[in-house]
């Protein structure tokens, strides 16, 4: 479902993504993990079509995002990590936008918004302008208009953030359910708990490269680190923590 292929973006002398090649098959739920300034969010948005990569491939379901964007983002729906929307819309105007941008609309659509806004408990704002809207429920209108026009693929960078624990799973159990439909998630998130417990196969990035793919148990084999939990997985692979440092500031 989705395809990477020797990806690179750089941005003159400075290399975000280097080469990366991925492939995550439909009915997975894969994470995408790694440090700040790793690669993760330039990977994302190249996915969703947002950035231009420098080089290599990238497909969803098979389209060439570059060569057939439209055709590829009609069934991709991305969730950024910051979650904008317009201000002087009203909750159900900006789903009938967003759905609009992909040539949907009419009865069914108006369906598909009134279920969206009753899942995320947004149904009683739904003819409020969004400027009056706190961050959490931005977010679930986010996530509601990346799922308005049914995707095959859902691409999501830090989706729990500003969202109740409720909230936080409801969208779990929406991305369990997703998956076992047949879809694909690809997950950025710095919460290794949520990570490890929800996802299938999980890919950590360092230095804009995958340093390790695979199960939890396959990462264990690959480091070489029998019983090691995700965080602890994390740390080894990413360069630990700079105790000198620590040190220095915690000292006299």
């Amino acid at each position: 479902m989705i395809r990477l292929i020797d990806l690179t973006k750089r941005y003159g002398s400075f290399t975000a993504v280097n080469r990366m090649s991925l492939e995550i098959p439909a009915g997975e739920l894969f994470g995408f993990l790694g440090p700040n300034g790793a690669g993760k969010t330039t990977t994302l948005r190249m996915i969703a079509g947002i950035l231009r990569p420098t080089s290599g491939i990238i497909e969803v379901r098979g389209i060439d995002i570059h060569r057939r964007p439209l055709a590829a983002k009609a069934r991709l729906g991305y969730i950024p990590d910051r979650p904008f929307v317009y201000d002087k819309l009203t909750g159900a105007e900006f789903l009938r936008f967003a759905a609009a941008l992909y040539g949907q609309q009419g009865p069914v659509i108006e369906r598909r918004i009134d279920e969206l806004l009753e899942l995320f408990e947004l149904a009683p704002w739904k003819n409020e302008l969004t400027e009056s809207y706190s961050h959490g429920m931005r977010q679930k209108l986010i996530i509601s208009g990346a799922l308005v026009h049914r995707p095959d693929v859902i691409v999501v960078d830090e989706p729990m953030v500003g969202l109740d624990p409720k909230s936080a799973r409801l969208l779990k159990d929406l991305f369990r359910g997703f998956t076992a439909r047949g879809g694909t998630v690809l997950m950025s998130t710095h919460t290794l708990e949520t990570v490890e417990g929800m996802c299938d196969r999980i890919a950590i990035v360092y230095g804009g490269q995958i340093a390790a793919c695979g199960t939890m148990a396959e990462l264990r084999e690959q480091t070489e680190s029998e019983g090691l939990g995700i965080e602890d997985l994390f740390l080894k692979l990413t360069g630990g923590l700079p105790t000198r440092s620590l040190d220095a500031v915690l000292g006299d």
